[in-house]
């Protein structure tokens, strides 16, 4: 692989690992959604670092970012902007609202009503928005980091399976190790590292690693075993609903970028195991999922988890 591509990859590693300490392989799986053109729901408890990694990947691409506190009384024009008469030309003039952003960090998108968060689902998927019959593009690239607490549930919305299939990725942050929580400890305020970091990749950078993406080969029988895995979801006896064909196209190029990551100009059998559970498991449907979320995270994690035990490796 050209050097400069696998150099420019890793200054964008190197600057989150920055701010956030003990998380290589989560910040991997945000780099990876970023190149693969998806959206990343970063799933855990409060205080665990989920804002503080959006904000880093933002503060290390020279792009705009937009951050958006997802609230109950939140209304869709407070995400998309809002026509407003101009009373001197006597015409509407249309506000952009924080979506017209390159990075959005929607926070806490699980406390907003469904109508709200369903303003994102045309941002998300097509990279536009649609307001009094005019579509306005978003820019380039796009990538909405969302975060949502899965044990709490008091003045919560959960997300419907229409609005989970279109992040590409979801990520759990996970406790950090003990001597890296030395060093948050240490550090107290992550926001004065956050704000001095520089930017290492460009917005014509970005794209061109994007672009670089869809060029890492899929061999015919690596691509016939991820999709055996996707038809796993569908078939098995305990989930009611499988993953969707864009479950199926998200998971092929977040393989792809999960290559360019490492290197490599060709996807393995062992990026498609590793990327199974990050890109399926909240696109399925289980048929006894209890109340509490973070049981029914756990379970479909471990279903799918066995789909890819039972799938034979292509040799």
């Amino acid at each position: 692989m050209d050097e400069h591509i696998a150099a420019k990859i890793q200054q964008l590693l190197d600057s989150i690992e920055q701010v956030v300490f003990g998380k290589h392989d989560v910040v991997k799986l945000c780099v990876i959604g970023l190149l693969a053109r998806g959206h990343i729901l970063i799933e855990d408890v409060p205080g665990i670092g989920k804002t503080t990694i959006a904000q880093s990947i933002a503060r290390s691409l020279d792009c705009t970012f937009n951050r958006v506190q997802f609230t109950s009384d939140m209304l869709p024009s407070d995400i998309l902007g809002v026509s407003i008469l101009n009373h001197k030309s006597n015409e509407f003039e249309f506000r952009k609202g924080p979506i017209f952003a390159s990075i959005v960090l929607a926070d806490e998108v699980n406390r907003t009503p469904p109508k709200t968060q369903s303003a994102l689902l045309e941002a998300m998927s097509e990279f536009q928005v649609s307001i009094d019959g005019v579509t306005h593009e978003l820019p380039r690239p796009f990538m909405v980091l969302a975060t949502q607490n899965p044990v709490e549930h008091e003045g919560t919305y959960v997300l419907p399976e229409s609005q989970l299939d279109r992040f590409s990725l979801r990520v759990e942050m996970g406790y950090p190790p003990a001597v890296d929580e030395i060093r948050i400890m240490r550090r107290r305020d992550p926001q004065k590292a956050i704000h001095e970091l520089k930017p290492v990749l460009t917005v014509p950078d970005v794209l061109a690693l994007q672009d670089r993406v869809g060029e890492i080969a899929v061999d015919d029988s690596v691509a016939h075993y991820m999709l055996k895995i996707v038809q796993g979801t569908r078939d098995h006896e305990q989930i009611q609903l499988g993953a969707s064909p864009r479950g199926s196209l998200a998971y092929y190029e977040v393989c792809q970028a999960k290559a360019l990551v490492e290197g490599r100009d060709y996807v393995t059998p062992g990026d498609v195991k590793e990327m199974a559970v990050p890109v399926l498991s909240h696109r399925i449907l289980v048929k006894s999922r209890g109340a509490d979320l973070s049981i029914a995270t756990q379970e479909r994690a471990r279903l799918v988890r066995e789909i890819v035990a039972n799938t034979d490796v292509p040799v």
